[in-house]
């Protein structure tokens, strides 16, 4: 019989993706058939993997992180229902990896829920058929009570999955103790009879300043604290965007202090209001010397040496607000490397067309930045694909060559004004210093990711510091959970 974990949260951003991706990685070390589950996500950022019918569709990346991790291939039923937002409390939903329709968060319980809580429960049981043991992923908190009575993600799955629960409380903002104890008592009573054990996340410091809370919660409480998980992030791919800097702030990732600043480069990401799929520029975070720092709209480019413009949820809408914010003239002058991602390629071009399906408001067309001689119309129609493209040799890739992987999840249809060279297929365009594609995860192939950053230096007028092997942020996270943590067979059997 297939043994489920769920591991729940009293808040979002207490590490539940973490701890799941190395719970994982720990089975699969072990030879245990383990799979990934979330029967709802709200997430922008999303893969392109295959449906039970052989057809591509799309899920949330945790869950193609979490597959990976337990090194099988990831499927829509890994994460049956994703809700996408639009902004303006309006989201896209995606079942089974396809798009259903656009709703807003009141006409969604109304009329789409049973349909979705259907489609979550055939999933796990898809999955159970083939798996040992499921790691489910809860979302939010698990006691907010004003939704336990439509909580797919926990409440529901916690029961149609006969799940165990782990429940991890984040000590980093303060109060953890609290929030764990008035959780447990929120939670109904047949979930709370779940919870085998809470494990405290983000902690600095000395564990032994915890010993006297611990020893009183599991008095009151009857959970056992399983463990205290440091503040040490393995470097797994974000689900959302809380991680990033709000739309004004500036934050840089992939800052390498042992590296001197004539030894490393910084590539700017403007902090788009409604980015996606921002996950696209984490690989190039662990590139030694790459620093990634995402920018207010309102920056100049001074202190860059290129820039890459990400997917957005809203194209049109977030190309305005860049235009508002003057970034149009700041990239107009630069000169280094700039790479537009799938929203963001479609801004470098000239116009886009039909522009109200990818508004707020009732645009017909909308200049974009003017320096790819492209064009975009937008159609109902969404492109969710998988391709693999043979790369001609450019300059901004320093002339790499050889295939490139990666997906595609768009509206509307680019083409070019004039001939044009087309390095990554018919979704790219390039003109000297500048390159647009619809691949995702672009980034994430090895040789074009070395002949980018090898550019990026070149541009620069600098030498890129020597590259070491580390080991996978997958094992990282195993180790990260296998060494402070103690789970017990009763939860599942490590």
């Amino acid at each position: 019989m297939t043994k489920t974990v769920l591991v729940a949260g009293t808040e979002s951003h207490v590490g539940k993706s973490t701890v799941a991706a190395g719970l994982c990685r720990l089975l699969a070390r072990r030879g245990v058939s383990v799979a990934p589950f979330k029967a709802q996500n709200m997430s922008n950022n999303a893969r392109v993997v295959v449906d039970p019918d052989g057809n591509w569709g799309e899920i949330g990346i945790s869950q193609y992180v979490q597959a990976r991790a337990a090194r099988i291939s990831a499927t829509t039923d890994m994460n049956p229902v994703l809700l996408k937002p639009r902004g303006d409390g309006e989201s896209q939903l995606v079942i089974h990896g396809k798009a259903v329709e656009n709703v807003a968060a009141g006409s969604y319980y109304e009329s789409q829920w049973e349909r979705a809580r259907r489609a979550a429960i055939e999933s796990y049981q898809r999955l159970a058929e083939r798996s040992d043991v499921i790691v489910a992923e809860g979302a939010g908190s698990i006691a907010e009570i004003n939704l336990h009575h439509r909580d797919l993600a926990n409440v529901e799955t916690a029961r149609f999955a006969d799940a165990s629960i782990i429940l991890l409380v984040n000590i980093e903002r303060g109060g953890a103790f609290a929030s764990l104890y008035g959780t447990l008592e929120l939670m109904p009573d047949d979930v709370r009879d779940r919870v085998q054990g809470a494990i405290i996340t983000k902690f600095r410091g000395d564990e032994a300043l915890l010993t006297s809370g611990i020893e009183a919660i599991e008095e009151r409480t009857g959970v056992p604290i399983l463990g205290v998980l440091p503040y040490d992030d393995p470097g797994l791919p974000a689900e959302d965007s809380v991680s990033l800097p709000q739309t004004g702030e500036r934050a840089v990732f992939g800052d390498d202090d042992d590296i001197p600043d004539c030894r490393s480069v910084t590539i700017g990401v403007p902090r788009l209001p409604r980015v996606s799929n921002f996950t696209d520029l984490e690989p190039l975070t662990n590139e030694p010397g790459v620093r990634v720092t995402y920018l207010p709209l309102d920056s100049d480019l001074s202190r860059v040496d290129a820039v890459v413009l990400p997917g957005s949820k809203n194209t049109v809408d977030d190309l305005l607000a860049l235009q508002n914010a003057g970034f149009d003239t700041h990239l107009a002058g630069f000169s280094g490397p700039i790479v537009g991602l799938c929203g963001g390629y479609q801004m470098l071009g000239e116009r886009i067309t039909n522009a109200a399906l990818e508004s707020t408001d009732d645009h017909d067309a909308v200049s974009g930045f003017g320096l790819l001689p492209i064009e975009t119309h937008f159609s109902a129609e969404k492109r969710v694909e998988r391709v693999t493209q043979t790369l001609s040799p450019v300059e901004l890739l320093s002339g790499v060559h050889g295939t490139v992987s990666g997906y595609e999840i768009h509206m509307g249809r680019t083409t070019p004004t004039q001939p044009i060279d087309q390095p990554i297929g018919e979704g790219s365009a390039a003109v000297n210093h500048v390159l647009g594609t619809y691949l995702h995860g672009l980034f994430e192939n090895e040789t074009l990711r070395a002949g980018f950053v090898r550019a990026v230096f070149r541009f620069a007028g600098k030498s890129p510091p020597e590259k070491t092997v580390v080991q996978s942020s997958y094992d990282d996270a195993a180790d990260l959970v296998s060494t402070s943590i103690q789970i017990t067979d009763e939860i599942i059997d490590l």
